[in-house]
């Protein structure tokens, strides 16, 4: 299935141009857990992609991973993590799948990730059961301001991709059965319909269970977390000369299956 977020409530996507109202779940990852045909649903409307919200209004918990491609930590001369890098970004720059965001400076850099979204709570997951507690999948931005993320040494991640609306997710979660292969899926940037950014989700070091089984080793997920689950190489600070999102700039991630994101830039 693929759920959306409209006017505040669950929305089964049918298509590009139609979907149902979700009556009797009051959220997304709710939805996301029961069957289709346990869902009750309203009437067929049309409706317009640009009108959907963010998938997952106020999770508890935002963990993000830095350095989860190869080719990417290569690109910012940065050694192979032995662990995934971990940081945070707060719920505060979460924002929808259609929306403008207001740079911070003139190192504006885009990010297109995986996002998974945590469906059943746990400590101490293995890798193997680490499928049972994934809701869905959304697409992601987490864009950076490298000035705040590199004014000290050694650099902090949080603060500076944690701007208002420096989260973009969404269009809609897809539950994990509507993927084949997750890893041949294809994730990619365009700025100004220029493509950036272009990989196989298979090129991550730490894949979705790996991290689940991580993260729930040190501490308790709960149902709604987000994991931001990294980038491939092409952004703009691994550039020569480096190159950073501008004013009136139309930044559009996608991957196969998950649905894209539409973001409008201004200074």
């Amino acid at each position: 299935m693929k759920i959306g977020r409209k006017q505040g409530s669950p929305f089964l996507i049918l298509d590009a141009d139609h979907g149902r109202p979700i009556l009797n779940c009051n959220s997304v990852v709710a939805a996301a857990l029961m069957s289709e045909p346990e869902l009750k649903l309203g009437p067929i409307e049309t409706f317009q992609m640009a009108t959907l919200q963010q998938p997952i209004k106020q999770p508890h918990q935002i963990l993000a991973v830095g350095m989860n491609y190869l080719d990417h930590s290569k690109e910012i001369h940065l050694a192979l993590p032995q662990t995934p890098s971990t940081f945070t970004k707060f719920s505060s720059s979460l924002t929808g799948p259609t929306t403008t965001i207001r740079r911070h400076g003139p190192r504006t850099d885009w990010e297109t990730e995986l996002v998974v979204v945590v469906g059943k709570a746990g400590r101490n997951i293995s890798t193997a059961d680490a499928a049972d507690h994934i809701a869905g999948y959304m697409v992601g931005e987490d864009l950076s301001d490298r000035d705040v993320q590199f004014a000290n040494s050694p650099a902090q991640f949080s603060l500076g991709k944690s701007f208002e609306h420096y989260s973009p997710i969404g269009p809609y979660l897809t539950t994990p059965d509507e993927i084949d292969d997750l890893g041949y899926q294809e994730i990619r940037t365009l700025v100004n319909d220029r493509e950036v950014q272009r990989a196989q989700l298979k090129q991550m070091i730490f894949d979705p269970a790996a991290l689940i089984h991580y993260f729930s080793s040190i501490i308790k997920l709960q149902a709604g977390d987000l994991i931001f689950t990294g980038t491939p190489s092409g952004t703009g600070v691994g550039r020569e000369p480096e190159q950073y999102l501008k004013d009136g700039d139309h930044l559009r991630a996608e991957i196969t299956n998950l649905g894209r994101l539409d973001i409008d830039v201004i200074a």
